[in-house]
């Protein structure tokens, strides 16, 4: 029997849950609890950043850890190590105006890609406080992006 394939290539076969529907998840806890969630995001930082969709313009929301720095926020491209970039880095790039949900705040930022030094000051903090983002360094011959979130000029 053949497995069926969703349109984003995770396979339904009840082992796999889809991203979208594990995001759902996330972002419901999220906002039901001011901004905690359980599992293994339980004492994270986790912010909801809103992108528009690079080819598609349609507004995305995706659940990500953050580290708080000089003047806004970092979040990191990591995929969990995937080979790719996540989609939500390709629409920062196209859109860099988001808006990002932290805890029960809203608040509007623009997206830069940190690089050289800042970079790898801040990618090496957040490998020491969470050391998960070690092992997706190692699982992928990319270089996983550091993208800064500061707050939006009006």
């Amino acid at each position: 029997m053949g497995r069926a394939r969703s349109r984003v290539g995770i396979w339904l076969d009840g082992r796999t849950p889809l991203v979208s529907d594990w995001n759902t998840k996330i972002i419901e806890e999220f906002r039901a609890n001011g901004g905690a969630v359980g599992g293994q995001f339980a004492g994270a930082p986790l912010l909801l950043l809103h992108t528009v969709g690079a080819r598609s313009g349609q507004r995305r929301v995706n659940p990500v850890m953050y580290q708080k720095v000089d003047g806004g926020y970092a979040v990191f491209a990591s995929k969990a190590g995937a080979p790719v970039n996540p989609d939500w880095y390709h629409n920062l790039l196209a859109h860099p105006q988001v808006t990002a949900e932290i805890g029960t705040e809203t608040v509007e930022l623009a997206a830069r890609v940190a690089e050289g030094d800042e970079r790898e000051r801040i990618w090496a903090a957040q490998k020491a406080a969470y050391p998960g983002f070690a092992d997706y360094e190692r699982k992928t011959t990319r270089q996983i992006p550091v993208i800064v979130l500061e707050p939006a000029r009006s």
